[in-house]
């Protein structure tokens, strides 16, 4: 039988430079194999769509370390999965003080309030495209960093009533943070310099209530309840910060390159056969934002079958843009990009309690950024189409790190005419 013992196990890469091939090859072992995450800690890997849904919705498995995982004093300092794993926050809570928390998070991320948002987010957009359409022909641009970051870092931090002259700091601070190649004495300090931002913006907003997300948080609880300690109110801003927009950065980006690397299925959406839906959820089902996904604890014995039983107050991390490529879900090229393919069943905003809050605000973002940006530059071309893009060094994240694109090639396609 296997165990999540001291024997041997892979180890989970860090810069995620082959994350699907790692995912399948994980896959391949089991329902649930032992892995070896940063830090040395050990936990079981579930790749398998089958099982993310089975684990994600049983009530026997848990996201609250302090209550049901063992293991949590044996964690270095500066563990670089520390700010995901051991924050206080909604994610990280179970049961009924899970569900209270997520009833108080929830309305700011409704269908309706996001849909509220479009006009803003469009003009953000526009703006973001004047400036690419600014650039001379032939020049190049990163993707990433001139519209999907600063597109879903304005929305969010629009959203949470971020003053301005916190943004760029707040969202470097973020993004170092998912850097999970971080040695313990980089990982400190940047948790560090993370807590510092948040406490401004905190003491800021506490300063300058208005209508936003955050001074919702800093208001009485409708129902009674007491109101969040100034450490749970920074560990929700951590999470609803950075949720809100390291997945839409990395799925506007995703798609980019794989319309620019085939532009075949770009063609198929210009002629109306297929839409702008189903590239982005071809793109979550291929490429999902985000892969593993740490941590989750058995509060009891789990058999998975297969001679692998999940042990009382084991960890276990679920790679949830590893779901989509199952050929057990997709028996047909599922490591293939093909918006034209019928079934797209992926797992790429979670699943059961904890599926994510912002998945409409995620689309929504993303359709408005693809949207524009093809319309503006029809001849929109990839400046390095034989380098793939290395992806960001996280275990977590799942995206190019950069990406870049010429909006004015020197020379154009010809038009028939």
């Amino acid at each position: 039988m296997t165990a999540l013992s001291d024997s041997p196990c892979p180890v989970i890469d860090p810069t995620a430079r082959a994350a699907h091939a790692e995912a399948a090859a994980l896959r391949a072992m089991g329902p649930a194999t032992p892995v070896e995450l940063p830090g040395g800690v050990r936990a079981w890997s579930v790749t398998r769509h089958s099982v993310i849904q089975k684990l994600t919705s049983d009530p026997r498995v848990s996201r609250d370390p302090r209550r049901h995982w063992p293991g949590i004093a044996d964690v270095p300092q500066g563990w670089p999965l520390a700010v995901s794993c051991l924050m206080q926050n909604f994610l990280n809570a179970y049961g009924e003080e899970h569900r209270k928390l997520r009833r108080r998070m929830a309305p700011s991320f409704s269908p309706r309030r996001v849909e509220a948002l479009r006009p803003q987010i469009q003009s953000t957009a526009d703006r973001l495209i004047d400036a690419l359409d600014a650039l001379e022909r032939g020049e190049s641009t990163d993707v990433r960093r001139a519209l999907s970051l600063p597109l879903t870092m304005t929305v969010i931090c629009d959203l949470f009533g971020v003053p301005d002259f916190l943004r760029e700091r707040l969202g470097a601070s973020i993004d170092a943070l998912m850097d999970t190649t971080a040695d313990p004495e980089q990982g400190q300090a940047r948790l560090g310099e993370l807590n510092t931002r948040l406490v401004e913006l905190l003491a800021y907003k506490k300063a300058h209530p208005s209508a936003d997300f955050t001074s919702d948080l800093l208001a009485p609880a409708a129902d009674g309840e007491a109101p969040l300690t100034d450490g749970e109110l920074l560990d929700h801003l951590f999470l609803m910060l950075a949720a809100g927009y390291e997945t839409a950065v990395n799925l506007i980006t995703s798609a980019v390159h794989a319309l620019l690397s085939q532009p075949e299925h770009l063609a198929l959406v210009r002629l109306g056969t297929i839409g702008w839906d189903d590239v982005i959820e071809e793109t979550l089902r291929h490429n999902g934002p985000i892969m593993h996904h740490p941590m989750r604890y058995a509060i009891e014995d789990i058999d998975l079958g297969e001679g692998v039983v999940i042990r009382r107050g084991e960890p276990v991390i679920i790679a949830f843009a590893a779901a989509g490529r199952d050929p057990g879900i997709h028996p047909e090229r599922p490591d293939a990009f093909d918006p034209t393919r019928a079934g797209k069943d992926h797992l790429a905003f979670g699943h059961g309690p904890h599926f994510c809050l912002g998945a409409h605000l995620a689309r929504l973002e993303t359709r408005i950024a693809l949207t524009t940006l093809f319309e503006r530059f029809p001849h929109l071309a990839l400046a390095h189409p034989d380098q793939p893009p290395l992806p960001v060094p996280s275990l977590s994240l799942n995206g190019p790190a950069q990406l870049h694109v010429v909006p004015h090639p020197r020379q154009t396609p010809a038009t028939g005419g």
